[in-house]
């Protein structure tokens, strides 16, 4: 009788000899585990890519708050005399806080009334534009003061500078800017400051407002107060973003660039703020960039007699004399002869 004895071999017990590991590389053997290095590599290359990402994400927010500081800007392609006939002055001087330079013209009364005349038209141009803002157009209104005996002075904020170039803060340096304008303008003789703005030339105006006594009167044609809000929302027509993250990030990048964040910017001030002189509030329902919402409250916290406001049906942003050129000039030539009534009575008083 044979005693035969079984073994049994599974491969959970089976130890390969390393010979038969060589010549058969591809069988798999359970024991063996797979190599730390290949999954540490892969634990790098995924981070390598989410860092990638990551960066390439902060450079493009980078560029478009790059981009809200230093919004392109078309060339001056004419000037008053070429424009209109009007004779005018190159002139510069430096932003009230010092830190800026300003360039622009001074446009004198017409002939007949130059030697005499007091009264002064600021314009305040919006963003994204110079002082000849054609679609506004400044031409056609400077025309019109000048007929009126008004000194009319245009100037570039610093973003629209071809040779003082200085990043949009929002209305920070840019009401100093209009500060210096309107000193400019005292300088030359002038004793009565009417202050011209346009969309956030206009919201420029208010904040300067809050720091002088200067301004005698204001016209804000399609009113835009800047808050990141506001500017978030208006980039949003052109690149959509999702608010988060790129509100925050656009937001702390900013000052990297204008040295001045959306917080110095006293919106909720300039919003509730019921000012001394009067204003005429002039904006369109239909405006895209700005809602006509914060206008008419802006005009409803108004209590000088002579402020009032007018709501243009269907009204866009800064058309406003493009649509209704007549209706426009009647009513903005009554409001400053009504401003100069007014100012003569208190002087003759």
């Amino acid at each position: 009788m044979n005693n035969t004895m079984t073994t049994t071999i599974t491969l959970e017990t089976m130890t390969p000899h390393p010979a038969m590991q060589a010549l058969l590389p591809g069988i798999y053997v359970p024991n063996a585990r797979p190599p730390k290095k290949r999954k540490h590599l892969l634990l790098a290359l995924i981070a390598s890519l989410a860092a990638m990402c990551m960066i390439a994400v902060i450079i493009f927010h980078g560029y478009v708050a790059w981009l809200l500081a230093y919004p392109y800007v078309a060339p001056l392609s004419s000037n008053p005399q070429e424009a209109i006939g009007a004779a005018y002055e190159d002139v510069i001087f430096a932003s009230r806080s010092g830190e800026t330079t300003v360039s622009g013209w001074y446009v004198p009364a017409a002939p007949a009334y130059a030697s005499d005349t007091m009264r002064t038209v600021v314009f305040s141009h919006g963003y994204g534009a110079n002082r000849e803002e054609d679609w506004v157009p400044m031409y056609e209104l400077t025309k019109l003061l000048h007929g009126l005996n008004y000194n009319v002075l245009l100037f570039d904020y610093g973003y629209a500078s071809e040779q003082y170039k200085a990043p949009a803060t929002g209305g920070r340096e840019e009401s100093q800017q209009l500060l210096a304008a309107i000193d400019y303008a005292k300088s030359r003789g002038a004793e009565d400051i009417v202050v011209w703005g346009f969309s956030m030339g206009a919201g420029t105006a208010l904040q300067a407002a809050l720091q002088t006594d200067e301004i005698d009167a204001m016209i804000l044609d399609s009113l835009f107060v800047p808050s990141s809000e506001a500017l978030f929302d208006n980039l949003n027509q052109f690149v959509p973003l999702p608010k988060f993250p790129s509100l925050p990030l656009i937001e702390s990048m900013i000052p990297l660039w204008t040295g001045s964040s959306f917080g110095s910017i006293p919106a909720e001030e300039v919003i509730a703020n019921s000012y001394e002189m009067p204003i005429y509030v002039i904006h369109g329902t239909e405006d895209a960039k700005a809602p006509h919402g914060v206008a008419e409250m802006i005009a409803a916290n108004q209590h000088n007699a002579l402020s009032r406001s007018w709501i243009v049906e269907n009204g866009q942003h800064e058309l406003l004399f493009r649509s209704h050129p007549r209706e426009y000039i009647q009513r903005t030539a009554l409001f400053l002869s009504q401003v100069d009534g007014e100012i003569q009575a208190k002087r003759e008083a």
